[in-house]
């Protein structure tokens, strides 16, 4: 991800706890970070529940988060619907942070961190990508999430449409804007 550094991190609606560590903040935690860009801005968690049934999350799919921060969307796909799920993050911290709150939520055999950029990461096992991102990062994904999904994968970005792509669904989830995409048979 190229582009402006953000050293703001909000991180205002999940508490870390004292076993997981202390949340990220500022500039201390972007300093470590060999990347261009970062917002860790966390989703509601009525927003993450959402977003995943917006998806039609069911058994057998393989939900990827790409920015997943501290973890909240696939510990969520897991604990719920029992579904496999990966979380591609930049920020190490956010990385272990987000694979200790897995084990406290009793899910780590389901869910995988990874400490991966979001364009390097193979995405064709995916049946379900959830994003947050900003909207240029999202426009550049768009070949990617098109080229790499199966068809049939579930696109749902909170707030930010995917460049010029139109999208399939669009709903409001707690005054939060949710879109939704299929990929297209070939």
């Amino acid at each position: 991800m190229k582009g402006l550094l953000f050293t703001a991190f909000f991180c205002a609606s999940l508490s870390a706890t004292a076993a997981c560590g202390p949340e990220p903040r500022g500039a201390e935690a972007a300093a470590d970070l060999d990347i261009a860009e970062v917002l860790h801005l966390p989703t509601p968690h009525p927003v993450v529940e959402a977003m995943l049934q917006l998806a039609a999350v069911r058994d057998g799919d393989v939900v990827y988060d790409l920015g997943s921060g501290d973890g909240r969307i696939p510990i969520a796909a897991a604990r719920r619907y029992g579904v496999r799920a990966v979380g591609i993050e930049l920020d190490a911290r956010l990385v272990e942070q987000a694979r200790c709150r897995a084990r406290e939520a009793g899910v780590a055999h389901l869910v995988e961190f990874r400490q991966q950029d979001i364009f390097e990461t193979d995405l064709r096992e995916a049946s379900v990508v959830t994003l947050f991102l900003f909207p240029h990062t999202n426009a550049k994904l768009a070949p990617k999430l098109r080229g790499e999904l199966p068809p049939g994968a579930r696109i749902v970005s909170h707030r930010f449409g995917i460049g010029t792509w139109p999208p399939e669904r669009e709903f409001e989830a707690h005054g939060h804007p949710l879109l939704m995409w299929r990929i297209a048979p070939r």
